[in-house]
């Protein structure tokens, strides 16, 4: 496994393993995208990960949609894999609704799922 430095902004030690990939999935036409973003990139943080390695892309067609898998707006994945299973929804360009964990539906991601799936993907606990 890769091995590379953290930058004492992280709070870290001194090496940790590579980085997951973390990306965010967005269109244009939904407004929690900028949020969303903010909220990965605090649990990136308080993961002791670069939030500055969060990989943002904007999905501007149905074609790219169908392409990346995208379920909607904003997608959140860490290497490779959504945070929250999307089922069986279709993809295409539309808003995400995400179900929180007390069984609520919101337009931002349960920040348990990011937290989780980050340090899953990282090796912690």
């Amino acid at each position: 496994m890769l091995r590379t430095p953290l930058s004492p902004q992280t709070g870290g030690s001194e090496f940790t393993t590579a980085n997951p990939r973390v990306e965010l999935l967005w269109w244009s036409g939904c407004p929690s995208w900028e949020e969303t973003r903010e909220i990965v990139r605090e649990e990136m943080a308080a993961a002791g990960l670069d939030p500055e390695g969060l990989e943002v892309r904007e999905v501007a067609s149905d074609e790219e949609a169908e392409g990346e898998g995208f379920v909607g707006s904003p997608t959140i994945r860490v290497d490779g894999r959504d945070i929250q299973d999307p089922g069986g929804e279709p993809a295409g360009l539309t808003c995400r609704v995400y179900r929180l964990r007390d069984g609520r539906i919101s337009a931002l991601p349960d920040r348990a799922d990011v937290r989780e799936a980050l340090r899953s993907a990282a090796g912690g606990s």
